[in-house]
């Protein structure tokens, strides 16, 4: 039984695909190990969203290589299409797999281990056969629903890498679904990256999710982040269904109308707000998290000024902040007025302060109220761990079902 060891970067998609490729190699008689260990076979699913996300991937796929020098390294992931020529020339690197032919893997392998030609480009491109995943490194499951994006920000080299907006078909995602229940999953996500976009013929995001909720059984939904443009007033309703969880990533970049308008988002900050406020006033406790970026090029005081106080006033319990990073190929890329590095540092700890405030604030906001926690571990103390539907830390101390808390 040959060790076979994954390590995932970026997002909730990447991680989608590694749980997908770590059961359909578990199936094939492969042992599973920790990254750190001995492996004859490495995947490495990579990151390119920053500049940063490229060293961590770099290291990541030179680790891989010391643990065994001998040992068959396979990468791909989004750096896998956005530096496809350098590292094609990576002594590090058996094969390099993109994403339209990620879900070939295990055949490739295979072929490989056989003493087949095993060229990836040989190799089908498929965004969607991936088999349901049952072995994963989380509690929860998620599902793909969409790949690729047409929007086009400024600054952003997804499309570049993931290719143009395509949706799965609906029954496809329903039967995925309905095997990761019977597998016992007692919560769902649905990953994309644009998956407030998606359309399979007459059926858009709305009317999928509804569809999903419909479907009978013990589990609760989550929806991953997402745009906040294109949504009817059906799509705040949805959250009424109990097994929907009210926690949104709904990503707002900046706070500053002429910033939003330099990225070339679809949404401007009053309506972002509008949306934030509706959900509040529909559902109090809701958690709201968001995506923000500083230092995009041009940001003035008074633009980050205006981040700041949507930072402050929608109280987001957590802020992912990006630093601007220049991606090659990308509009933002020409742009003048690029931000020192000592400034973007400076804004970045402001609003991880902001962040952690917020955060501090809604836990106590939620303290003592009763929450449907999944489990993530039991400690030794007895005591049961997890995260309730707003995605917030939770713990029971006294019964607990196996797998599942109410």
């Amino acid at each position: 039984m040959k060790k076979i060891a994954f390590r995932t970067l970026g997002c909730r998609l990447n991680q989608y695909e590694t749980d997908a490729l770590a059961s359909r190699f578990h199936t094939g008689s492969y042992q599973i190990v920790d990254f750190d260990e001995k492996a004859d076979i490495y995947v490495v699913n990579t990151c390119t969203v920053t500049n940063q996300s490229d060293q961590k991937s770099r290291q990541t796929i030179s680790q891989a290589r010391r643990a065994n020098e001998d040992g068959l390294v396979v990468v791909t992931g989004c750096m896998a299409n956005n530096h496809k020529e350098s590292l094609l020339e990576s002594k590090n690197i058996n094969y390099l797999v993109d994403n339209e032919r990620k879900s070939s893997i295990f055949s490739i392998v295979e072929s490989h281990f056989r003493g087949e030609a095993a060229d990836p480009e040989g190799f089908d491109k498929d965004l969607f056969s991936y088999e349901a995943a049952y072995k994963t490194f989380h509690t929860r499951s998620m599902i793909k629903i969409q790949d690729g994006c047409d929007n086009f920000c400024t600054f952003c080299i997804i499309p570049k890498v993931r290719g143009r907006a395509t949706s799965r078909p609906q029954a496809e995602i329903i039967r995925n679904i309905r095997e990761v229940i019977d597998y016992g999953f007692k919560e769902v996500v649905l990953t994309g990256v644009n998956i407030g976009r998606y359309q399979d013929g007459d059926t858009n995001f709305e009317q999928l999710i509804e569809s999903i909720l419909n479907l009978p059984g013990d589990f609760r939904l989550r929806i991953s982040s997402i745009e906040p443009d294109g949504f009817s007033e059906r799509f705040f309703e949805l959250f009424a269904h109990p097994k929907l969880t009210p926690h949104l990533h709904l990503c707002l970049q900046s706070g500053s109308e002429p910033i939003l308008l330099k990225m070339r988002r679809m949404y401007t900050a009053k309506q972002f707000r509008h949306m934030a406020e509706k959900l509040r006033s529909l559902y109090p406790d809701f958690n709201l998290t968001t995506d923000i970026i500083v230092g995009f090029p041009g940001e003035t005081e008074a633009d980050f000024m205006q981040t700041k106080k949507m930072a402050e006033e929608l109280a987001f319990s957590h802020i992912h902040t990006f630093k601007y990073s220049v991606r090659s190929g990308t509009r933002a890329e020409r742009m003048d007025d690029q931000l020192t590095e000592k400034l973007k540092n400076q804004r970045s700890a402001i609003i991880r302060k902001i962040s952690e405030e917020n955060k501090r604030a809604y836990i106590r906001q939620m303290i003592g109220k009763p929450q449907c926690m999944l489990i993530e571990r039991i400690g030794a103390d007895g005591i049961a761990r997890g995260y309730g539907e707003n995605y917030i830390p939770a713990f029971e101390s006294q019964r607990f079902k196996p797998e599942y808390l109410c």
